[in-house]
């Protein structure tokens, strides 16, 4: 373990983040490397480096010295931003992601962790009347989500290329849904889960609250300690071949809303906007072979982690006055 150096890419994000402190708990050395610094707080990483790693010498300097690469630097959003942004989603991740394999090759990197989606999944699984969670095979016939999703897919197929002819030990992880506290909760790029729970902690008992489509759309969600928990279990294996690491219990974005709700103690009439791009109507993973993988499966309830997102947004968002008395929770009194 002593000699064990590793690098996070995209480490002032909300995984790379936690993942960071987890191996640094673990006694690694780590570098964490990102366009911008963490906006929560300090880095537990050894070194930190501002590197674009779009640039081709910048992945060469990141790589450098280093046994282990997780590649978490992504340009990367809640559906909104997900839909809009197509052309430079896809440039900004490929790359990054080519550019990244390659100079990790070249450097002498041991093993390289890839985390792709759920958006690789065809389109059509997820509309289907019967809502059955999707297995890894189901990526083929390939039909993902635009932009992101084929992104995704296609970096998974350069990592299988990378192995297979030069023999470079790659680990795909596809991701469903993460969650807890640190992540994004607004400004455009923040996930369901973030979002729900910063509107309830901002809206009066009584309020109304805006739900993206039909609030039908149903899916899975997995804490954040649970995913790097899973993501250090899977680099650490043999398995090359991609794996869904996900959240077996599968809710509707309307029973997400009342969960959240009832933990603010606030009563709040759900508004459905229609007109907003709203998730797919399933969005779950088939988590067996993560069991027969890794002999692991997650273990924190969607009560409990939501629990903990919901207090440290709301705390987030007292500490910077935008949160009125009659806002404040109710479930602690």
């Amino acid at each position: 373990m002593d000699n064990q150096r590793i690098l996070v890419a995209g480490a002032a994000g909300f995984i790379g983040h936690h993942l960071v402190r987890r191996l640094k708990r673990d006694g690694y050395w780590v570098r964490g490397v990102d366009s911008k610094y963490p906006r929560y707080e300090q880095t537990p990483a050894d070194e930190f480096e501002l590197l674009d790693l779009r640039r081709w010498d910048n992945c060469l300097q990141a790589t450098r010295s280093i046994n282990q690469v997780y590649n978490f630097a992504a340009d990367a959003g809640g559906a909104g931003y997900m839909s809009r942004n197509l052309a430079n989603i896809a440039r900004n991740n490929m790359l990054i992601s080519l550019h990244m394999l390659e100079a990790s090759r070249l450097n002498g990197v041991r093993r390289f962790l890839y985390p792709s989606s759920v958006c690789v999944y065809p389109q059509s699984k997820p509309n289907t009347p019967v809502l059955t969670p999707l297995k890894e095979e189901d990526a083929f016939p390939a039909d993902p989500e635009p932009g992101y999703g084929w992104e995704k897919l296609y970096t998974e197929q350069v990592c299988s290329y990378y192995h297979h002819d030069y023999g470079f030990e790659t680990r795909i992880v596809r991701l469903t849904n993460i969650y807890g506290p640190l992540c994004t909760y607004e400004g455009g790029k923040e996930r369901g889960p973030a979002a729900i729970c910063r509107q309830v902690a901002l809206l009066n008992d009584g309020d109304e609250i805006e739900v993206w489509g039909d609030g039908q759309q149903s899916q899975s969600f997995l804490y954040i300690e649970d995913c790097v928990e899973g993501l250090v279990r899977l680099m650490a294996s043999d398995y090359r071949h991609p794996l869904n690491l996900g959240a077996d219990r599968r809710v509707t974005v309307n029973h997400l809303v009342e969960l959240v709700s009832a933990l603010a103690g606030k009563r709040l009439i759900r508004c459905h906007n229609l007109t907003k791009p709203g998730a797919s109507r399933s969005r779950s993973s088939d988590n067996m072979r993560l069991w027969e993988v890794l002999k692991w499966k997650p273990s924190v309830k969607l009560e409990e982690g939501l629990s903990l997102t919901y207090r440290w947004i709301e705390n987030e968002l007292r500490q910077a006055g935008r949160i009125s008395t009659a806002c404040v929770s109710q479930a602690a009194d």
